[in-house]
């Protein structure tokens, strides 16, 4: 399985010539779907979900399909019949070559006040995790690779570092970076570093990783 690191929350996963690609929202590249044999969207918010650049995908590959939350799913299952598949905690399933669980319920508390929405994690493959909004730990899975939420209105670093220890996955990488000015990365990156007790990186948006 291959990693390719799109702008903010999104990522592109090859494998078996296969390409399974998690939340092209409105900060990620106009064709961040276009390709993909399979996606997946964590929840609503329009940084993870753009209705736009998911159509996109799903009209350039006519057997393409989408796995996500209800409130997602029924935006898009009139347009994509048959096509367009519900999801939510617990569930299993194979997608493109993937095997995927579901893992969480809710997005993670931005404010008392503003009423939390459904939010889903994706494991693929017992390797690599993808949280979407929430710190969700997969319990009873060990994770290889996990794609941290590094930056959010939603998080503080302690939190972020304090989760890293939790799930403890062989190495973690940057995602949900977008907001996070690149003179503050350092700053970041030298406190999980430290702190995080696992291998930590981060990928430009277009770079690839090798097997994960």
């Amino acid at each position: 399985m291959e990693l390719t690191k799109k702008t903010h929350a999104c990522v592109r996963l090859e494998k078996d010539g296969r390409t399974l690609v998690i939340d092209p929202g409105v900060f990620s590249e106009e064709d961040a779907a276009v390709g993909a044999d399979a996606i997946m969207v964590t929840h609503e918010h329009p940084d993870h979900f753009h209705e736009g650049r998911l159509r996109a995908g799903m009209e350039a590959n006519p057997a393409a399909e989408i796995w996500t939350l209800a409130s997602v799913a029924d935006q898009l299952s009139a347009a994509f019949p048959g096509r367009v598949h519900t999801v939510g905690e617990g569930d299993a399933f194979s997608a493109a070559g993937f095997d995927v669980e579901v893992h969480g319920q809710l997005h993670a508390v931005i404010h008392p006040e503003i009423p939390r929405v459904t939010n889903v994690g994706f494991l693929l493959d017992g390797s690599v995790f993808h949280p979407g909004d929430a710190l969700t730990v997969p319990h009873g899975r060990s994770v290889d690779t996990l794609l941290l939420p590094v930056h959010a209105p939603w998080n503080k670093v302690a939190e972020i570092i304090d989760y890293l220890r939790e799930v403890a996955p062989r190495r973690a990488i940057d995602i949900h970076d977008s907001l996070l000015q690149d003179h503050a990365r350092p700053i970041y990156d030298s406190m999980i570093d430290k702190l995080g007790g696992t291998d930590h990186g981060r990928l430009t948006p277009g770079a690839r990783t090798g097997p994960v």
